[in-house]
């Protein structure tokens, strides 16, 4: 659970924007947006299979 607390004379505005960094950080948005559909299994060892041939090319 992500926590924010306010720095002595932050605005509401500068809280969210370091929250929103935090999420972005933390990979929350990205897991999100893949769990908002269905993955079929054989889909994700696809796409796991293709995310470990790019890393072994580098």
């Amino acid at each position: 659970m992500l926590k924010v607390k306010a720095r002595a004379g932050e605005s509401v505005q500068q809280m969210i924007r370091r929250f929103k960094k935090l999420c972005e950080k933390e990979g929350l948005i990205r897991d999100m947006k893949r769990n908002s559909y269905y993955e079929k299994p054989s889909e994700k060892n696809r796409r796991r299979m293709r995310k470990a041939q790019r890393m072994n090319n580098f």
